[in-house]
């Protein structure tokens, strides 16, 4: 089995979730108890600089511990392009904030939170909406799932 990816994570306290995207950020944040995630809010990414600050307040206002972002593997679990922007992203956010980074195999994350919200009969603008915080709400749920194991 290969190593855990979220041991760098504290034993307790909140988690934020990041999906991040080419236009957006997807923000979720766990309970305290790390049972549930929760869609937070959608940033629309502008200058790396006012993202990571909106992050850090983002942090401070939930009083989160570390940070799981969404890490975007290939089908075959390589490592592309989008991949090593999200850990240049990771790289460049963790020399601004004290809280761990740990990474989720966000694989089919958007396309699964895609599917419910189309069986749900929700509507295409409002899936635009959506989509962000749901999948990053997606991918915490899955880390905080495999921390309770």
């Amino acid at each position: 089995m290969t190593e855990n990816p979220l041991a760098a994570l504290p034993a307790s306290g909140k988690i934020l979730g990041l999906d991040l995207g080419t236009k957006t950020i997807g923000v979720a944040v766990s309970d305290s108890l790390r049972y549930s995630a929760t869609p937070l809010e959608t940033i629309k990414r502008t200058k790396f600089t006012q993202d990571a600050e909106r992050i850090e307040q983002l942090l401070a206002e939930n009083q989160a511990v570390a940070i799981v972002l969404g890490l975007p593997l290939n089908m075959d679990g390589s490592e592309g392009p989008r991949a090593q922007s999200t850990r240049a992203f990771a790289r460049n956010l963790g020399q601004r904030i004290p809280q761990p980074i740990a990474f989720w195999d966000e694989r089919l994350s958007t396309s699964a939170v895609t599917r419910m919200m189309i069986e749900a009969d929700l509507r295409r603008d409002r899936r635009d909406e959506v989509v962000d915080k749901l999948a990053a709400s997606y991918i915490l749920q899955g880390a905080l799932d495999r921390l309770r194991r």
